[in-house]
């Protein structure tokens, strides 16, 4: 029993032990939100949805895994073979390692531990990079989609990659701006400082409670507009709707994955949703306080055991949320045409961006109060808006140069007509 309880209160094995719970968790996380977005796309489309396979059709995920387990992995004779096995195992990696550094449910003590010793922290990893360890993590997600693409060896396949390489790089820069925002807002690169900043118990910190309550100082109040921006720029990363551009079936069959089958076809999504559940945390962390609850000052600063499992429970349902948000947003909003898709990236973002994170400079040049950042998001907000009317540039889902072409077009096939 000793042996027990040394090794629970030692960091190092509590975060090996921690890490291999969290590993199947989330696993089983990606393979019930495979039913869940199937379920959500039946709600918002008036039909039933899986509802065969055990109660409910909770089964669901275990029928589709053992009939993908024992589907004809096809390989084809023309692709490169070592990049085409590799790929699908990229994605899935990358997307699942990120969550080491994820503050879970903060700092604790068992109850046979003494008062001066060292708190625990229910995270894998605390270092002082982490913001910068899951960033430099989710940007080798593109090499798996590029790579499956180019090893394919097929034209559709080919066009995806290129298309996931260029709309992922492209968003990544927005994404690293309001990220910085994140950093500039609570002064520090550690994602469990970030929360710390977050809960607004100390009048000194970089972040005081607003309204006067604990865990009301979330960077979501101080920057709604950056938070919003972040989102758009998850949802292009991982690929989805409307951003799935990668793999839109009307134009590349299944874009990056046209020639996967089997389990290494499964990989892909595996990733994909596992990718949604990291980024879902990330921002979670960094703008909507973590595992905090705004007003709950025992839930926020408490050590024991119990406080523990439940700012971990309140960190899960905040994720359970943003998956929501991501199927609610692939099941409602048409697919972007891929000249839209960048220039909301480079003529939308990227200046919206750069404006909120010379605000936050600013704001800490001059030593002025955090709230001013409230009245600086609206004021860019209006500017933006205001752009948008004066230009007023006409909302087509044609390309201009089509236009164009058609009325030459028409032009001569007047003069023809008259003679």
């Amino acid at each position: 029993m000793d042996f027990i309880k040394d090794t629970l209160a030692d960091q190092f094995w509590f975060s090996i032990i921690l890490s291999l719970a969290i590993f199947g968790g989330i696993m089983t996380a990606v393979a019930y939100c495979i039913l869940l977005e199937r379920k959500v796309s039946a709600w918002i489309q008036d039909r039933y949805g899986p509802n065969r396979v055990g109660p409910k059709g909770l089964l669901q995920p275990l029928a589709d895994g053992v009939k993908l387990l024992f589907k004809e992995d096809i390989v084809p004779g023309h692709i490169e073979k070592t990049l085409f096995i590799l790929a699908p195992f990229i994605s899935f990696v990358v997307a699942l390692i990120g969550f080491a550094v994820i503050p879970w449910g903060g700092a604790f003590r068992w109850p046979w531990m003494a008062e001066d010793a060292a708190p625990l922290y229910c995270q894998v990893a605390t270092i002082d990079i982490g913001l910068l360890y899951i960033l430099a993590v989710a940007s080798l997600g593109v090499y798996g989609v590029v790579l499956g693409g180019w090893a394919s060896n097929n034209k559709y396949a080919f066009y995806g990659g290129i298309r996931a390489a260029a709309q992922m790089l492209s968003y990544e820069i927005p994404l690293a701006m309001m990220v910085l925002v994140g950093i500039l807002t609570t002064r520090s690169l550690r994602l469990e400082e970030m929360v710390t900043a977050q809960l607004g118990v100390d009048s000194a910190a970089p972040m005081a409670a607003l309204f006067g309550l604990n865990g009301f100082a979330w960077t979501l109040f101080y920057h709604p507009l950056a938070a919003v921006i972040l989102f758009i720029t998850a949802l292009a990363e991982a690929n989805r709707a409307p951003f799935d551009l990668a793999e839109c079936e009307q134009e590349l069959i299944g874009g990056f994955h046209t020639e996967y089958s089997g389990m290494k076809w499964a990989l892909f999504f595996l990733g994909e949703y596992a990718h949604m559940i990291t980024s879902s945390a990330f921002m979670i962390a960094i703008f909507f306080g973590g595992y905090c609850v705004p007003g709950w000052t025992w839930l926020n600063t408490s050590d024991s055991v119990l406080a523990m499992l439940l700012r971990g429970g309140v960190f899960s349902f905040k994720i359970l949320l943003f998956i929501m948000a991501y199927m609610v947003v692939r099941w409602t909003l048409p697919r972007f045409r891929f000249d839209q898709l960048m220039q909301l990236a480079w003529k939308s973002l990227v200046p919206i961006g750069g404006a909120l994170v010379l605000l936050q400079v600013w704001i800490l040049y001059k030593d002025l109060p955090q709230w001013v950042s409230i009245v600086g998001n609206v004021t860019i907000l209006a500017v933006v808006a205001l752009i948008g009317v004066v230009v007023q540039k006409p909302i087509t889902g044609r390309q201009r140069s089509l236009i164009k072409k058609e009325r030459i077009v028409r032009m001569r096939e007047a003069l023809v007509q008259r003679g």
